[in-house]
């Protein structure tokens, strides 16, 4: 039944509407379409959404309206409409929501401050006039301080904060912008930091380091221009080289520290305000992304971050300084330290961070839900995640068709968990590496929020096949049927459900790690997908791994393997003379002693950078990776530098060709990239040819590299091959889950018994 024949001549109707509808001002807005139309009811949330009922003669008009002018921060899933019998009521109003449970309703995600906030916080006639936390309906967080649904002021952490009379007003006003807005406070009854922003701002200017709580945790702040603020800040926070991110002001000041191109600008304008990559310009202190040619950038978030720039701008009058060009540049980095989770609680953050921050700035509205600033990056033209936390989740991803409830727990590193409903994916914000207790908490916690909140029970978990990780062992734990995949096979299976490709399916994973059908560490992986099972269809040749687990983090162990590959081990005790053990390594590797061997692509480029002398040791994980990719300007093939046998892609000529005497670190990186496209490319022609379909997914952490994963893109076009990149979810480990969640619904929807992958 169509909308516009719904009422089939009658007069009232029962509307249900699902999806993100509440805390985005649906309630006020469908109030405000009633007195347009002179239409009596009643609406409110319960736990499907928001339910509706209206009575009067313009139904036509106002159906229509409820779809096509919803709120900026609503998504409409579905609206199911019931003739009712006239009830003759007058007037219409926003009843008290029902129900505690989670229904078919959904979170939203948090959102940037709206220019109509803004100019009320540089308005001195307006009672939010430089009030931290002014929100209304169309801004301000929600997943961070929603204890569960539905989303009322009683649910959230604004639960402790009573309205003034002035609020209250706003609050009760159809025709206010906070009219029903759950968030809604200023400085007579609403939360309070406890520094000044004039004092933050002077401590920022004299070179201190300041923890600011924001809305998904604390970030780490210091002038982003001054290198002794910055390099105190990677001491004190043990960081020693990964990249910060940097906040400014506006839009107008990026050009200042980088050079966005147009696509980079609209995600920076994202209500999520993600942190987005670009390359950087000269200005910025060396030690924000020591080693790297681009640099994170993200714009102000929160009420806070305005008034910060505002005072540090020297308190400009009015607002139109917000879209002028400011000079202040921000390091903004997640307040933790030595792999612990982002700090969220007030008690944890001045115990925790006094001996880091010279300012520790708290507020008294709880935050319910830590969640990391997204990062993104474009990439062959499109969207990228680098991580997929605040802004975006809980926002789920389509799956394109209804099936089973599952939950995926991910991998060991860059941690999420994924729940599915119905036709939707629901992956978890960034939890992080589970190497410590605190870690492994938040990700137990988060898995029992995402089922309580959705209120699913789910038939399967999935897990990875290796069996020492964490969640594996979560999975393990719990009271269900489970599920194990292989690491690369769900990083394609991820690919594939976002896009909603089905049938077999040709995929290239390239990675650091993952537990293979063997037990070997596999990474450089040419697959065959269909639903939940896989096949291996070919490998790069594999590499010795000395040291195991170690080589990950010391890439000239990679280096003296690719040495010893070649028959040149002998020149691992010039080549890497700060390391006393690679001459005793590469001798190990000469006798053939057994040892563990990898396929991994990030290896490989860890052979590279170590080779290519840019990088021998790295402090986190992907650095030689990326400080090889920051080298290339125009990448180049070399001739001759890879060959097929079978079906291994062997490159061994091309890591030889790194050694030749007065080479370059720029050059090789050029050649390396270059060589790795083509050879790539040509061997998943080969594959393509044996399907014969022309979809190629390409998966695992290495498709980050935007040189690798553009020209690959590029090559295979050339070729009149589709390639589908990750565009919903990390490439990285981040999207692993959503990758297994989508294996294990094929699984379920089979009818499978227990599966058994197959290898080649």
């Amino acid at each position: 039944m169509s909308l516009a024949e719904a009422h089939n001549g009658r007069e009232r109707l029962r509307i249900r509407v699902r999806g993100a509808v509440q805390g985005v001002g649906f309630r006020p807005f469908v109030h405000g379409l009633a007195a347009r139309f002179r239409l009596s009811g009643f609406v409110l949330n319960d736990e499907d959404g928001v339910l509706a009922e209206v009575e009067g003669a313009a139904l036509d008009g106002f159906l229509a309206a409820l779809q096509n002018e919803s709120p900026p921060l609503a998504h409409i899933d579905a609206v199911d409409v019931t003739p009712m019998p006239r009830g003759g009521q007058q007037g219409f109003a926003i009843r008290e929501s029902v129900g505690r449970d989670a229904g078919r309703t959904r979170m939203v995600a948090d959102a940037a401050t709206c220019r109509s906030c803004l100019d009320e916080l540089f308005d001195p006639a307006s009672r939010f006039h430089l009030y931290p936390f002014v929100t209304c309906t169309h801004c301000g967080p929600r997943f961070t301080i929603t204890r569960h649904l539905p989303y009322d002021r009683r649910n959230t952490s604004m639960a402790g904060f009573g309205l003034c009379q002035d609020c209250a007003a706003d609050y009760a006003d159809p025709a206010s912008r906070r009219f029903h807005a759950e968030t809604i406070a200023c400085p007579v009854c609403g939360p309070r930091l406890s520094h000044p922003v004039e004092e933050i701002a002077v401590a920022l200017r004299h070179g201190q380091i300041v923890a600011l709580k924001g809305i998904g945790g604390f970030h780490l702040l210091c002038d982003a221009t001054n290198e002794r603020a910055v390099a105190t800040l990677r001491r004190r926070k043990r960081r020693p080289a990964k990249p910060f991110a940097v906040m400014v002001a506006n839009e107008a000041s990026v050009e200042h520290i980088a050079t966005p191109s147009l696509g980079e600008r609209a995600l920076l304008r994202q209500l999520a305000r993600p942190a987005v990559l670009m390359r950087a310009r000269a200005g910025l202190a060396p030690s924000v992304a020591p080693g790297l040619d681009r640099v994170a950038v993200m714009l102000p978030s929160a009420p806070v971050h305005h008034l910060l720039f505002h005072a540090l701008a020297g308190e400009p009058k009015g607002a139109a300084w917000l879209d002028q060009l400011q000079p202040v540049a921000l390091v903004a980095t997640s307040a933790n330290v030595a792999g612990e989770p982002l700090i969220i609680a007030d008690a944890e953050a001045l115990q925790a961070l006094a001996g880091v921050a010279d300012m520790i700035v708290t507020h008294d509205r709880p935050i319910l839900m830590r969640a990391d600033d997204s990062v993104m990056a474009v990439i062959d033209g499109g969207p990228a995640y680098v991580r997929r936390s605040r802004g975006f989740a809980p926002e789920p991803i389509d799956l394109g068709q209804d099936g089973p409830a599952v939950i995926a727990v991910g991998g060991h590193l860059k941690a999420t968990l994924c729940v599915t409903r119905g036709r939707e994916a629901f992956v978890s914000q960034h939890v992080g590496d589970l190497n410590t207790a605190a870690a492994i908490r938040f990700y137990e916690e988060t898995a029992r929020r995402m089922l309580t909140m959705l209120d699913v029970a789910p038939q399967l978990v999935a897990c990875d096949l290796h069996p020492d990780y964490r969640s594996t062992r979560f999975a393990e734990a719990m009271d269900l049927p489970i599920l194990r995949l292989q690491h690369h096979a769900a990083h394609l299976a991820a690919v594939a459900a976002e896009h909603h490709l089905r049938g077999p399916i040709l995929g290239l994973a390239l990675d650091g790690h993952g537990y293979g059908d063997d037990g070997s560490a596999w990474g450089g992986e040419l697959m065959l997908l269909e639903g939940a099972g896989w096949r291996r269809l070919g490998h790069l040749r594999p590499l010795a791994l000395p040291g195991g687990d170690r080589a990950a983090g010391e890439p000239w162990r990679m280096g003296v393997a690719a040495l010893t590959a070649l028959g040149r081990g002998a020149e691992a005790v010039w080549r890497f003379p700060g390391n006393a053990l690679a001459g005793r390594l590469a001798a190990m590797l000469a006798a053939n002693v057994q040892g563990p061997t990898t396929t991994s692509m990030g290896r490989l480029f860890d052979a590279a950078a170590a080779l290519l002398g840019v990088c021998a040791e790295q402090s986190y994980e992907g650095q030689a990776a990326m400080q090889l990719e920051a080298l290339v300007r125009i990448p180049r093939c070399l001739r001759g530098g890879y060959r097929i046998t079978g079906d291994i892609l062997d490159f061994t000529p091309l890591l030889a060709s790194l050694l030749e005497p007065g080479l370059q670190a720029r050059e090789g990186a050029e050649l390396f990239h270059g060589t790795l496209v083509a050879g790539l490319a040509e061997w998943i022609g080969q594959g393509v040819a044996r399907l014969g379909r022309p979809d190629v997914v390409l998966g695992g952490g290495c498709l980050a590299n935007r040189v690798l994963a553009e020209g690959l893109t590029s090559a295979l076009r050339a070729r009149n091959l589709v390639a589908w990149l990750p565009r919903a979810a990390p490439a990285n480990d981040g999207g692993l889950s959503l990758g297994q969640a989508a294996m294990a619904r094929a699984h379920l929807i089979a009818e499978r018994m227990p599966y058994r992958s197959s290898t080649r």
